[in-house]
């Protein structure tokens, strides 16, 4: 069983991340975009072309809310529709150039922030620090 202390951590821990990934997004120049757009797009890029059920059990929505979220991707020229290969009922979904621009953008956008943040905020000692933790974050997400 964990220790005040070590609940304590816990919760700051997970304040100080949830406060990081919302000025990381912040910092995005794509903010029209939903926090659940971008992971459609993430997951895309990462998995490959994906159908709407495919997208909305990966992401743990239902096909309804995922058809409305697909369809403002493909809206914005972000993502385009094709025939499945076996299954002429169903669509799937791929980045395009822009989406591919987009994505690069993002994540271009975010880095940048972070590693300004990191020179201008943090003494080397600090940074150092950061490293560490950073590894020790890695640990944590292991199995």
């Amino acid at each position: 069983m964990p220790d005040t202390n070590q609940e304590r951590l816990a919760t700051d821990l997970g304040a100080a991340v949830g406060l990081l990934m919302r000025q990381l997004r912040a910092a995005s120049p794509q903010g029209e975009l939903s926090p659940t757009q971008r992971a459609v797009l993430r997951r895309i890029d990462t998995d490959g072309p994906a159908t709407i059920a495919a997208l909305a059990r990966a992401e743990l929505v239902r096909p309804q809310s995922m058809r409305v979220t697909v369809g403002a991707l493909e809206e914005l020229g972000i993502l385009s529709r094709s025939p499945h290969p076996t299954d002429g009922r169903q669509v799937i979904f791929s980045l395009t150039e822009e989406g591919r621009r987009t994505l690069t953008a993002i994540r271009q956008a975010k880095h940048n922030w972070l590693a300004v943040a990191i020179a201008e905020r943090l003494t080397p000692e600090e940074q150092h620090t950061l490293a560490t933790a950073t590894e020790l974050m890695r640990r944590l997400m292991q199995p």
